[in-house]
């Protein structure tokens, strides 16, 4: 047989296949709906078609047979949202569902904030042992081969990827220790990288703001972005400051992006404190100067105007070194204790002091602890928690630390809204939640989440949307979808197209709403008549129907 012979029959073959995959019935049409594709282009009206999990065909599909149809008659209809930074890496373990997520319209998430879910030693798993036994998890994996195998053998309601956390490298190799690494403890730490970008993860993180990362310096993050950069990957960063030298942030970012040839995503952009406020035009003329340089620098935003992190982030770094077994010791012994709270109330520009970036202990709130004896205090201020104990504000936190064993988190109110609003406004910043996927039930809704765990996006498609205007519903779309995907190389996700996978929310945008305050968060979004995910409802009619079609998301490096 000729080569031009072959060429004709493979060709037919072809035909054939794409003919007879044509006049199968679709496994779901969504008709009569305004399609926002995630592009930023404006709606427009036609059916969508949609056949094995993907895309299959949009436009006037009257007449085509299907097995199912939902009429989205007056709804808009989107592609699903893209949680650029959701932390559930061990609560979708607990509930896969992930209820919180998915009613706000979140078909995937991407998390791994410095420290990751693997790669795990012994000795992180005892000295992280209160959060397994927090949510009941038995921590059998060691990679994130491993990992992303223990979530396919379980199922879970939406797609996920991860980053591998430069903290987690760095604890493998040099433990909780205020150290540098040698030239050889070093190469251990960019194997390690190298390992987890064969594993699928899509770059490597940080989030220097906690201990035991800020010890590492800059050279030390650039060696390690520059092996995820090999694969294909992207560096994300929780920086090391957010508040009085946020700009030297910025320009460390920037460099680290540069130097290790790999894109930059910094992650919750946000000026702290009260002496910062309307500071935020200097940030984002700071990354469009990068940006002009030819840095692929871009960011996300969860648009609230506290942030949520663990308590212990109050406590300088250097009280840190070792972990949090040492942190409780120094905390305990009366002359390490005055030390640490005089650093605390000096402000400096050597460390994101956050006890400087606030009014006082009224805005501090707490969300989680894991002693019970301190169950009655979440969702308190830390105001009324020293007038209850009688405590000077800085001693009652000292003491929260030490009976929790440092595992308190908090919420605390240091942004001001216009900054917070101008931040989302900008076309090369995205979304995402900062909190893991929660449910209103069982161990996770015990907990006091910030309100962004259930609420972020639906309250931007209300608020900055619907009642401010400050978007439109078409950009709102992208930086939803589109965006996100664009940014984390999902080439096959975030715009409603023929042959994308079907990650697709229906609501109305005339009554989509977040429900969650911080004072009762534990609510579910509403408004969100249907949640597909990889072509398969998770929400149907406004309800979830426990199904688990997701994906674990590998990076460009993956070895299968």
């Amino acid at each position: 047989m000729t080569a031009t012979r072959r060429l004709a029959l493979t060709f037919l073959l072809i035909l054939s296949v794409f003919s007879f995959a044509a006049d199968l019935p679709f496994d779901l049409v969504i008709t009569n709906g305004h399609i926002v594709d995630g592009t930023g282009s404006p709606w427009y009206s036609g059916d969508i078609g949609i056949r094995d999990g993907r895309i299959a065909a949009i436009g006037n599909l009257s007449a085509a047979a299907r097995k199912r149809t939902v009429d989205a008659r007056g709804k808009v209809v989107a592609p699903g949202f893209i949680d650029m930074l959701g932390q559930s890496e061990l609560t979708i373990l607990v509930d896969p569902r992930l209820p919180s997520k998915i009613y706000q319209g979140i078909t995937t998430e991407i998390t791994g904030e410095g420290g990751s879910a693997a790669p795990l030693n012994d000795a992180i798993i005892t000295a992280d042992r209160a959060s397994y036994e927090h949510y009941k998890i038995n921590p059998d994996w060691r990679t994130f081969r491993q990992y992303f195998s223990r979530l396919e053998k379980q199922g879970m309601g939406i797609n996920l990827a991860s980053y591998v956390g430069a903290t987690e490298v760095r604890r493998m190799v040099l433990g909780d220790a205020d150290v540098q690494p040698t030239p050889e403890q070093l190469e251990k730490m960019k194997a390690l990288v190298r390992e987890a970008m064969r594993d699928g993860a899509v770059g490597v993180s940080t989030s220097l703001e906690y201990a035991p990362a800020p010890y590492a310096k800059t050279e030390e993050i650039i060696a390690l972005a520059s092996e995820a950069s090999k694969f294909g990957g992207i560096y994300a960063t929780h920086m090391r400051n957010e508040s009085d030298s946020v700009l030297e942030a910025i320009d460390e970012a920037v460099r680290i992006g540069r130097e290790a040839h790999i894109p930059v995503e910094i992650w919750h952009f946000k000026v702290a404190g009260k002496t910062n406020w309307g500071r935020m035009p200097e940030l984002i003329a700071r990354v469009n100067r990068a940006r002009a340089e030819g840095v692929d620098v871009a960011a996300d935003t969860y648009a609230y105007t506290a942030w949520d992190n663990g308590m212990s982030a109050f406590v300088p770094a250097w009280a840190h070194d070792g972990g949090d077994a040492k942190l409780i010791e120094r905390l305990k012994d009366p002359a390490t204790r005055a030390r640490i709270r005089k650093d605390m109330e000096r402000p400096s520009k050597d460390w994101d002091n956050e006890w400087q970036e606030i009014g006082g202990p009224q805005d501090v709130m707490i969300s989680s602890v894991q002693n019970p004896a301190l169950k009655q205090f979440q969702g308190k201020r830390l105001s009324e928690i020293a007038a209850t104990l009688n405590k000077d504000p800085m001693d009652a936190l000292f003491d929260l630390l030490i009976e929790d064993h440092a595992f308190t988190d908090c919420a605390v109110f240091g942004m001001s809204e216009p900054d917070v609003a101008l931040a989302l406004q900008q076309p090369w910043v995205s979304v995402d939640n900062d909190s893991s996927g929660s449910s209103p039930q069982g161990i996770l809704g015990e907990e006091h989440p910030h309100p962004r765990a259930y609420g972020t996006f639906p309250r931007i498609l209300r608020r900055y949307v619907r009642e401010e205007k400050k978007l439109t519903l078409e950009e709102a779309i992208r930086k939803f979808s589109a965006l996100p995907a664009q940014r984390m190389r999902l080439t096959d996700r975030g715009v409603l197209k023929q042959g994308m996978w079907a990650d697709v929310v229906v609501f109305d945008p005339k009554t989509v709403r977040d429900v969650a305050t911080y004072d009762d968060p534990n609510r579910l979004s509403e408004g969100m008549e249907y949640v597909l995910v990889n072509g398969v409802p998770v929400i149907e009619e406004g309800k979830m129907i426990g199904a688990l079609p997701g994906k674990v998301l590998r990076g460009a490096g993956y070895a299968p």
